[in-house]
């Protein structure tokens, strides 16, 4: 600490100032006319001088505790060598002493009981021991209770300011930690909503990725197989322009529901959203894709979570996608969902161009896939296969995941209806491949048993493993 920090600590204010000079007004008007007017010695005027000086550092004694108790040291010495007897102007000592010990800190404050401790002794001598050469024993326990009565008057307020001073110090840091405490909560809540924003954003991005991609690569297909089967087929081309017209529907109507999601208020009427794709949905999807990709279903499907059936029906909405914008125009995809007792696998074949194929640019696909199946606990094959084309396999545990509510699945702070939340979609696919899918998973197993659903055209298991390891 430096000279003025610890001359003026910690300043005083208007206010401080005006209390310390109203003090020093009253001692002086109890002390002086009390000795002006019934005091009968032979030097009255110093003692009233001295008096007065005593009491006028008081009016500073917050603004500069150390300068005020010099102020009052000097006169005390002045009125020490003038007057022989106590004098009621001390009490600005117990004043002083207490202003050291509640606003000078560490040992300097201790300088004001040094300096009490030799005035404790200095003033009784003076008073009492006229005559150092001859002390009676009367004189000499005087001496010693005077001693002691000074030096109380010295300590006590002493010990009072020190012990003020702690409590105010640890009042301040209780309140400084409080503060720090409630700053780190508000960044702390403030990370978490912004991660909850940027969890929300995410899911919502691959939800519209999935619809818009899917939906339009759908459209262009039929519309070019559309205009090239017109001039023969043009029951074919009415066809196509239904199955683009039922498509764009759909896909405006999971659009509304998602950008319904985002305008609702707290206090609105919830909107009314229709329910999100099922397995049954499955064969459908498959057929509204292309007449080009089949649909192979072995085992019953089983009650799962809705976010279960999302994921699998978005997991082969997303392949197909793939296989329409990549694999070419001549290639055939096959769909295999194999319900076994503890898992669902998907399995999406082609025999197109693999990585190979057009409008290879990246995109978010596998990895939204790759993000959905992981979170689900399952695990993802995105890889070509050695003869040509691509292979999607998604491996899905009914296990704990499957058994709980949707929204344990999925993220507490998405919004409902929404597929579950990813962490990073910044990542790029490629034509089909993701860098983190891994690509050493077998192939899905098997159950013992094919069964039909609808109309869909079902294929024993076996017909789509040999293709699946060629």
């Amino acid at each position: 600490m430096n000279m003025r920090a610890l001359l003026f600590p910690p300043g005083a204010s208007k206010h401080d100032w005006v209390l310390d000079a109203a003090l020093a007004v009253a001692l002086g008007l109890f002390v002086v006319p009390v000795y002006l007017f019934s005091y009968r010695t032979s030097s009255p005027p110093s003692l009233i001088v001295t008096s007065a000086f005593m009491l006028v550092p008081l009016v500073w004694r917050r603004h500069s505790p150390i300068l005020s108790l010099a102020g009052v040291c000097m006169a005390a010495l002045a009125q020490l060598v003038v007057v022989d007897v106590p004098t009621a102007s001390l009490v600005a000592l117990p004043v002083i002493a207490y202003t050291m010990a509640r606003w000078i800190p560490g040992h300097a404050a201790r300088t004001v009981v040094v300096v009490g401790g030799v005035g404790s002794l200095l003033g009784p001598w003076r008073w009492l021991l006229p005559d150092p050469s001859a002390v009676s024993a009367q004189q000499a326990i005087s001496f010693m209770l005077a001693v002691m009565v000074c030096l109380g008057l010295v300590v006590t307020p002493y010990a009072v300011g020190r012990r003020v001073r702690e409590s105010s110090q640890a009042h301040d840091q209780a309140v400084a930690s409080a503060e720090e405490r409630y700053r780190a909560l508000m960044i702390e809540r403030d990370q978490q909503a912004r991660l909850a924003e940027s969890r929300v954003r995410t899911q919502i991005a691959r939800e519209l990725h999935d619809i818009v991609a899917h939906s339009l690569s759908v459209m262009i297909v039929q519309a070019e197989g559309g205009r090239a089967a017109a001039a023969k087929r043009p029951e074919a081309a009415t066809d196509a322009l239904v199955t683009i017209a039922d498509t764009g529907r759909e896909a405006l109507g999971e659009m509304r529901r998602i950008v319904g999601v985002l305008r609702s208020e707290p206090h609105a009427t919830a909107p009314d959203f229709a329910p999100a794709p099922r397995l049954l949905d499955i064969p459908d999807l498959v057929s509204r894709t292309s007449d080009r990709a089949r649909l192979t279903v072995a085992g019953t499907p089983p009650k799962v979570t809705q976010a279960m059936e999302l994921t699998v029906y978005r997991v082969v909405q997303e392949a197909l996608t793939n296989f329409l914008k990549h694999a070419g125009p001549q290639a055939q995809a096959t769909v295999t969902l194999t319900y076994n007792p503890r898992d669902i696998t998907v399995d999406v074949l082609d025999d197109g161009l693999g990585d190979h194929g057009p409008d290879h640019e990246p995109g978010h696909g596998l990895r939204g896939m790759n993000e959905r199946v992981t979170a689900m606990g399952g695990r993802l094959i995105a890889r070509p296969r050695p003869a040509g084309g691509f292979q999607v396999t998604a491996v899905l545990p009914l296990g704990r995941r499957a058994t709980t509510d949707y929204g344990a699945s999925a993220e507490p702070d998405a919004p409902a209806g929404l597929g579950a939340p990813t962490d990073d979609d910044t990542a790029d696919d490629g034509a089909h491949v993701s860098p983190d899918i891994p690509t050493d998973l077998g192939a899905p197993a098997q159950p013992d048993t094919p069964t039909q659903s609808g109309t869909t055209d079902y294929a024993t298991p076996t017909d789509v493993e040999g293709e699946r390891h060629d």
